[in-house]
């Protein structure tokens, strides 16, 4: 019988020795260990979380919190260590796109011809 998931969890760990993944890694690092990065992320990540559950709870954006929010997102891409973790992130998403595309390909495939 075949167990995916085994294949899952050998598949996480190669996913976690990805030359992306490892630039990821450093990258947080090197923001959690500079204070002032660290602090504008987190805010930044708070008030974005924070917008995102008022959408998902059907609640209208107020003009304010949309600028508030740009402004925050301005600050923390002007910080170089932020600006290249996010960088780094879009690199591993990437990659986790792609394989997500592979993965799909068996289903895509039975819909072929209809």
């Amino acid at each position: 019988m075949i167990n995916i998931y085994e294949d899952i969890n050998k598949l996480q760990v190669t996913f976690r020795k990805t030359a992306e993944f490892e630039t990821l890694k450093e990258a947080v690092e090197a923001v959690r260990a500079d204070e002032e990065a660290k602090t504008l992320f987190t805010n930044f990540r708070d008030i974005q979380l924070k917008l995102q559950q008022k959408q998902v709870a059907g609640e209208e954006l107020q003009e304010d919190e949309l600028v508030y929010v740009q402004k925050a997102a301005q600050l923390a891409q002007q910080n170089v260590k932020i600006l290249a973790m996010l960088e780094a992130e879009m690199a591993l998403s990437n990659v986790i796109e792609e394989v997500n595309r592979i993965l799909a390909q068996p289903i895509q495939s039975l819909y072929e011809g209809l």
